[in-house]
């Protein structure tokens, strides 16, 4: 999934860019809040980790703006106070979610999932399809009872396309959810991935479970279709 992380630190943020790509996620840094906004609403993001105290413009205006702007994404706001007044205020101007700094990466990420899940229909907290079944949380991919290994990269692919099982998606709908706003390369890196699935999902199980629809992208075939 992508998101985008919105912190002045930036220690702290190159900190939060290289634990959270690890961890599968397609991830878009700034630095201040003018520029979140501007980001927030020129490009599609599963998700908004964002800081309070920002250089320009402050979290709660740029949260506040996008929700009357009717842009709905999910939003985790940071801050290093301690104080309920705050955490009300970011709620109040349409914040998802709250941390407090500091946090431990795990929970961050178990938050931003938590989020993900609640967007628009419920997204079950394992994905399967068939007897295939992918645990996000615990970077988990099992095949029936046989455990698969993949890469953090193969992982964010195959988890975009099974929580999108039967829809066709573009080379393009997958690069702009798996990689971030920087990728500059060939759009067939994702062709070269999907490859690299179906070696370790498909052939060594005699399956065919990630169908190429030509000339629009792939499919995740849902379960007998």
């Amino acid at each position: 999934m992508r998101l985008l992380v919105v912190e002045d630190e930036v220690k702290l943020a190159r900190s939060l860019q290289d634990g959270l790509t690890a961890d599968g996620f397609a991830v878009d840094v700034v630095h201040d809040g003018a520029e979140g906004l501007w980001m927030a609403t020129t490009h599609s993001y599963d998700a908004i980790v964002l800081d309070i105290m920002l250089p320009s413009m402050n979290g709660f205006v740029v949260c506040r703006t996008l929700r009357e702007q009717d842009n709905w994404t999910p939003i985790l706001m940071l801050t290093a106070k301690d104080g309920d007044l705050d955490e009300a205020e970011a709620l109040d101007t349409g914040a998802d979610d709250y941390l407090r700094k500091p946090f431990s990466h795990v929970v961050l990420v178990a938050r931003i999932r938590s989020l993900l899940r609640r967007r628009g229909e419920v997204r079950p907290t394992i994905l399967t399809v068939g007897d295939l079944a992918l645990d996000p949380a615990r970077r988990v991919c099992r095949r029936g009872e046989v455990n698969i290994e993949l890469t953090a990269r193969e992982f964010a692919v195959l988890e975009y396309l099974m929580s999108h099982a039967g829809s066709v998606l573009s080379k393009q709908d997958i690069l702009d959810h798996v990689w971030d706003v920087d990728f500059a390369g060939d759009t067939n890196i994702v062709e070269v991935y999907v490859g690299h699935l179906r070696k370790k999902l498909d052939e060594p199980f005699d399956q065919a479970s990630i169908e190429t629809v030509r000339g629009a992208g792939y499919r995740m075939r849902e379960a007998g279709a």
